[in-house]
C-alpha cells in the first residue's frame, strides 16, 4: 500500500515513520479471542494516572473492578492509525456497581456504571483495563480534570487524530447527589502522548488530559427532560484544512416524544467545544442513531435513521452534508428507505416478588425499559418484564434497525460514504403465530446486513445489496470501518442458532427455552464495496445473548451496537459476549418457569416472610459476567 504509506508518513517524524511502515505490513488473521474486560481474580483494573505516570493509585472502585465478574456492554474500538500496535477500547462498564461490599457483603449496588479505558500495546493480543477518570469515587491527580457532573455514564464512542491524540465520547445521566433525575449531559475525554505528538508512538492516548461538557440536558425524572444519547464521534485525519477538528453528534430527547440530531466540533482537541448545532431540518420526523463520516476532502456526513410516519414500519437512512468542516450543514438527504426489523411482544406482567433490596441501582436497569406504547415491550423476561407470548430475548436496539457509516479519508478521488444498516429482508415476513413480531405487527422476518455506497460528489447511491446472504439466522448490530482502500465490516449472526426461526426472537426455541446463538461474523472488500470476500466468524464461541442479568435479574440487555476498526489492512472488532457466564436456576421461580431456566443466571437469595428475598449476595460469582471481547477482522 505505498500510497497509504506515503500520506500518513507526511504528519510523523523519523523514527515514527520507521515503526509505522512496520506495523502497517501486518495482515488482519482472526485469531484466539481476547478479553478487554479483565475484572476477575488474576485479572485486574490499573488506574489511567498509573498507566500514564508508573505513579501506584488505586481505590474503591477500582479495587471491585479488580475482583467483580461484571457487566460490560456497547463496546467501542479504535486502533492508533499512526501505529497500529496500539488500539484502544471502551464500554459500559459495570464492574464497580458493588464497591463497597467487602469480601463477603452484604451486596449493596451503590457504585458507578462508567466508561471502561481499555489499551492494548500488542495489536490487541493482549489488554490492560481501566476506567477513563472521573468517576465518583475517582481521587486520582486526573480526577480534577474531569470536568463532568454525573454518577454514571454510557454509549461511549472513540475516534483518533493523527497526532496521538484519542478522544472518547460519553452520554451520561446519573445524578451525584443521587436523586431520581436524570441530568442527560454528553461529554468527551481527551487522552494525548505524554510526550506530544513527536514522543514514542507506543504511549499514544495514554496521558489523560481532559474531559469537558459538550451539551447540558434539563434535570428532570426519568428522562422528561432535555435528554441527550446515542452518540457518535470522528476526527479529522486527513492532513487538509480541518485536519485536527472533531465532530461529536447525538440525539436530543425534549421530553415531548420528538427528537432531534445535534452536532458539536472542537477545533482545539476537545478543549472547547462549539454551541451545538441541529442537523435535521424541519420535515424530517423521529430521528435516531446517528454516525460521522469525514471524506478525504474533508467534508463532514452525519447518517442517521429516520422513522417515516407513525404507524409505518418503513424507515429510512438520511445523510446531512458539511463543506465547510462542520461548521453548517445542508439539509438531509433520504438516501434509501428499508423496513425496520424490530422485536416486540406485548407487555404481560407476571407477580413481582417481594425483595428486600434491589439488585440494581436504578441507572443500570436498562433492559426493562418498555417501547413507545406502554403495551408494548421491546425486551422481555421474568417477573415485571414478562410477555404475552412466553419468550425471553434482548431488546436489538433502542429502536430496532440501526445505520453505520464511515468514509475512507486517504482517497483524496472520491467523496464516497459507506453505509451499512440492518432491517429485514424484503420477501421473509411470515406470521409469527404468537404477540410476538419483528417487523409489523404479527409478522416476522429475517433481519439481514445491507451496504449501500454514497457519492457525495453527486448525490447518487449503489443499489443496497446484502453483505452475506444466507438462508437461515438473524444479521444485526453492522459497523464498517474504511481506510487506504480496504473497507471491514461486522456483525452479529445467529445462522448458528439451533432453534433460529423468524417467527421467533434470536435464540429461543418454540418450547420457550433459549440457547447460545450470536457469533460475530466478518467481511472486507478491497474496490470500494462493489464485491466482498466470503464472511468469516471471529468468535471462538457462540453466546446466550438472553441471560436475565438486569432489572433485578429478570431481563437480558446486549447493548446497542458492536465495533470495528482499521488501518489499510489491519482491522479489530469487538462484541459483548457471555461465554463467562454461570447459569443456574433463578430461586425466586417455580417449576412453571417457561424458559425451564436456560436464561437464568447463578444468584443467591434468601428469603423472609418480612421481607420476602434478599436481594442477590454473591453477585461475583459470575452469574452477571457479561464481557466484551476482541479479535483480528479479515
Amino acid at each position: 500500500m505505498p500510497r497509504t504509506i506515503s500520506r500518513r508518513l507526511g504528519v510523523l517524524a523519523g523514527a515514527a515513520a520507521a515503526l509505522l511502515t512496520v506495523s502497517l505490513t501486518t495482515a488482519s488473521v482472526p485469531g484466539a479471542d481476547a478479553r478487554l474486560t479483565r475484572d476477575f481474580p488474576g485479572g485486574g483494573y490499573v488506574s489511567t494516572y498509573t498507566l500514564a505516570t508508573g505513579n501506584t493509585y488505586t481505590d474503591p472502585t477500582l479495587q471491585e473492578c479488580s475482583i467483580a465478574r461484571g457487566r460490560q456492554n456497547e463496546p467501542a474500538v479504535a486502533v492508533d492509525p499512526r501505529n497500529t500496535n496500539v488500539l484502544i477500547g471502551s464500554s459500559n462498564d459495570y464492574c464497580g456497581v458493588y464497591a463497597g461490599s467487602g469480601p463477603s457483603g452484604p451486596f449493596v449496588p451503590a457504585g458507578p456504571i462508567w466508561l471502561g479505558y481499555y489499551r492494548s500495546e500488542n495489536q490487541g493480543a493482549s489488554w490492560v483495563s481501566s476506567l477513563v477518570p472521573g468517576y465518583p469515587d475517582d481521587t486520582s491527580p486526573y480526577a480534577a480534570l474531569a470536568h463532568v457532573r454525573t454518577a454514571s455514564s454510557g454509549d461511549p464512542v472513540i475516534a483518533w487524530d493523527n497526532h496521538g491524540r484519542v478522544f472518547m465520547g460519553s452520554e451520561s445521566s446519573g445524578d451525584p447527589a443521587l436523586s431520581k433525575k436524570t441530568l442527560g449531559d454528553v461529554w468527551v475525554a481527551t487522552f494525548d502522548n505524554p510526550g506530544g505528538p513527536a514522543g514514542n508512538l507506543q504511549n499514544d492516548g495514554k496521558r489523560f488530559v481532559r474531559s469537558e461538557i459538550v451539551a447540558r440536558g434539563s434535570s428532570a425524572p426519568n428522562l422528561l427532560g432535555v435528554f441527550h444519547d446515542k452518540t457518535a464521534i470522528e476526527a479529522d485525519r486527513t492532513g487538509g484544512a480541518c485536519d485536527g477538528y472533531v465532530y461529536f453528534a447525538w440525539s436530543r430527547f425534549n421530553g415531548n416524544g420528538s427528537n432531534a440530531i445535534y452536532l458539536s466540533r472542537s477545533t482545539d482537541h476537545g478543549a472547547t467545544w462549539s454551541t451545538p448545532a441541529k442537523i435535521t431540518a424541519n420535515g424530517v420526523q423521529g430521528v435516531q442513531n446517528p454516525d460521522i463520516a469525514v471524506t478525504g476532502n474533508g467534508h463532514v456526513y452525519v447518517a442517521f435513521r429516520e422513522f417515516r410516519s407513525t404507524g409505518s414500519v418503513t424507515d429510512s437512512i438520511d445523510l446531512a452534508k458539511s463543506s465547510d468542516c462542520g461548521r453548517t450543514f445542508g439539509p438531509p438527504q433520504v438516501v434509501t428507505t428499508f423496513i425496520r426489523y424490530r422485536p416486540i411482544d406485548t407487555a404481560d406482567p407476571a407477580v413481582v416478588p417481594p425483595q428486600s433490596a434491589p439488585d440494581d441501582p436504578e441507572a443500570a436497569e436498562e433492559g426493562g425499559a418498555k417501547g413507545a406504547a406502554a403495551a408494548l415491550n421491546r425486551d422481555c423476561g421474568d417477573f415485571a418484564d414478562h410477555c404475552l407470548a412466553g419468550y425471553t430475548f434482548f431488546r436489538v436496539d433502542a429502536v430496532g434497525t440501526q445505520v453505520r457509516a464511515t468514509a475512507d479519508q486517504l482517497d483524496a478521488t472520491h467523496e464516497f460514504v459507506y453505509l451499512v444498516y440492518d432491517p429485514t429482508k424484503p420477501g421473509t415476513e411470515v406470521a409469527t403465530g404468537s404477540t410476538y413480531y419483528s417487523s409489523s405487527p404479527g409478522m416476522g422476518g429475517q433481519a439481514g446486513v445491507f451496504f449501500t455506497r454514497y457519492d457525495g460528489a453527486n448525490g447518487s447511491h449503489t443499489a443496497p445489496r446484502l453483505l452475506d446472504n444466507v438462508a437461515v439466522g438473524q444479521q444485526i448490530y453492522p459497523d464498517i470501518s474504511a481506510d487506504g482502500g480496504v473497507l471491514h465490516a461486522i456483525w452479529w449472526d445467529s445462522r448458528n442458532d439451533a432453534c433460529y426461526s423468524p417467527t421467533r426472537p434470536i435464540g429461543n426455541c418454540a418450547n420457550r427455552s433459549t440457547v447460545p446463538s450470536l457469533d460475530v461474523y466478518a467481511t472486507t472488500s478491497t474496490d470500494a464495496g462493489a464485491s466482498w470476500a466470503a464472511s468469516t466468524r471471529l468468535t471462538d464461541v457462540a453466546s446466550n445473548p438472553n441471560y436475565e442479568q438486569f432489572d433485578n435479574r429478570s431481563v437480558p440487555f446486549a447493548g446497542d451496537y458492536l465495533w470495528v476498526t482499521s488501518v489499510g489492512n489491519f482491522a479489530y472488532a469487538t462484541w459483548t459476549d457471555w461465554r463467562n457466564t454461570l447459569q443456574d436456576p433463578d430461586p425466586r421461580e417455580g417449576a412453571g418457569d417457561e424458559d425451564g431456566s436456560s436464561a437464568d443466571v447463578h444468584q443467591c437469595r434468601t428469603f423472609s416472610a418480612t421481607t420476602g428475598w434478599s436481594g442477590d449476595q454473591c453477585p461475583r460469582d459470575g452469574g452477571i459476567d457479561q464481557d466484551i471481547y476482541g479479535d483480528y477482522s479479515p
